[in-house]
């Protein structure tokens, strides 16, 4: 690009305040009118609840707002790649793409849109375009040359249904190819993708894998979704747990993501968990048990009660037998009767923690729930006074949190 050009883009930053989810709003009407396939693509119930617009409109504001220096973005960068070898995301969609991001902005903005503009911004997606797309071929082919990987999606069978709790249950998933599966980070997800009669689409939703890498299956460990059932999120993991058996086939794509473990690490540890958001955290907490780590690790988790809380008697498990391994357990409704050490009532709160003293001193934190519980934790942790480089967290869905 050149200086005029970025001018011209810079130009349009507080347009893109006031109005960028409307532009990426009409953007999606317009790319599923004219390319209606993609549907089978981009995860719809994120399209319904408007994250999927809210993140693009987030995006392509910090683009222009940092587009003198873009290496500034250098991780939000990764993490959407990431997001998009999960999702089998190739070239030729960002041609498709481009095509009607550019004209929905001469759409949204008329006779403010002069072919200046238009080509500064053409010129400025390419540009950004050929980035992402060096990135994830990088990423596909780490995916492919390791043993047990692929590209694409490839079929899965679930073996084993477990239910871990009354709202979770866990697939184990092994390759129907008989194959082996590639390892991965702790802290990584999967993609899963199956067709949704009701939609009459295939649909993808990213889980988080809740098991250490073991190269024999992956294991994702399901919330069945009772508030809205119709949404397509809730279609997604509602159909896993209705409709899909032992034995019942699956799709993955290989595993992705940037929120992991940094196993070379001698820090303590400290894992954050509100409800489903533990499953990350689970892969990271068998990962160190496993490989005998001497690192000082504490598990501090939220629940509405010990029936919704998963995993509880393996964890606890776990505590006992490895003496580095300490427990806290918040539920919004605590059983009446002597309290259980290490056992709280309301929401995650580490000051609880005897003023956030049971924290160990130095560690690296790992963070996973709802927005506004993580927005809470990084909060709490600030004030205690932690380092916000020892303060990692993963935003389920795409990324709007910015904390």
């Amino acid at each position: 690009m050149n200086t005029e050009q970025k001018a011209l883009v810079t130009a349009t930053v507080s347009t893109l305040r006031a109005h960028g989810v409307a532009l990426t709003t009409h953007f999606y009407r317009r790319l599923f009118e004219h390319n209606p396939e993609l549907k089978n693509v981009f995860n719809m119930g994120n399209q319904q609840n408007g994250k999927q617009q809210t993140a693009l409109a987030l995006a392509v504001l910090a683009y222009a707002e940092n587009i003198e220096d873009p290496s500034v973005l250098v991780h939000a960068v990764t993490k959407i790649g990431h997001k998009h070898v999960s999702l089998d995301i190739r070239p030729e969609h960002y041609a498709i793409v481009g095509r009607h991001l550019i004209a929905s902005i001469g759409e949204v903005l008329g006779e403010a849109a002069t072919p200046a503009l238009l080509e500064a911004w053409a010129t400025a997606y390419g540009e950004l375009a050929a980035l992402m797309s060096g990135l994830e071929s990088g990423l596909y082919q780490h995916a492919a040359n390791q043993e047990g990987g692929w590209t694409g999606w490839r079929p899965f069978t679930v073996k084993q249904k477990v239910a871990e709790s009354d709202e979770i249950t866990s697939f184990y998933l092994y390759p129907t190819d008989g194959g082996r599966v590639a390892g991965f980070q702790p802290g990584q997800y999967v993609s899963l993708r199956l067709f949704l009669p009701a939609l009459n689409l295939f649909q993808p939703r990213q889980y988080s894998l809740s098991s250490a890498p073991n190269g024999e299956y992956y294991r994702i460990s399901v919330k069945k979704e009772a508030g809205n059932p119709q949404h397509p999120n809730g279609m997604i993991s509602n159909h896993l747990h209705d409709f899909v058996a032992e034995g019942g086939i699956v799709e993955l794509a290989a595993p992705a993501g940037d929120f992991t473990l940094a196993t070379n690490k001698p820090t303590p540890v400290v894992l954050v968990s509100g409800g489903v958001g533990q499953t990350p955290l689970l892969s990271m907490l068998e990962h160190l048990v496993g490989t005998d780590s001497r690192r000082e690790v504490v598990w501090v988790h939220g629940s509405r009660n010990p029936q919704m809380h998963a995993f509880r008697e393996p964890v606890a498990a776990l505590a006992a037998r490895h003496a580095q391994v300490q427990q806290h357990i918040f539920y919004d409704t605590l059983a009446t009767g002597p309290g259980q050490a290490g056992h709280y009532a309301g929401i995650v709160d580490l000051n609880s923690l005897n003023g956030g003293t049971l924290l160990p001193a130095g560690a690296d934190y790992y963070i996973c729930g709802p927005a506004p519980f993580i927005r809470k934790q990084v909060q709490d942790l600030a004030a205690l006074g932690v380092p916000r480089e020892a303060i990692h967290f993963e935003e389920f869905g795409p990324a709007t949190l910015s904390v």
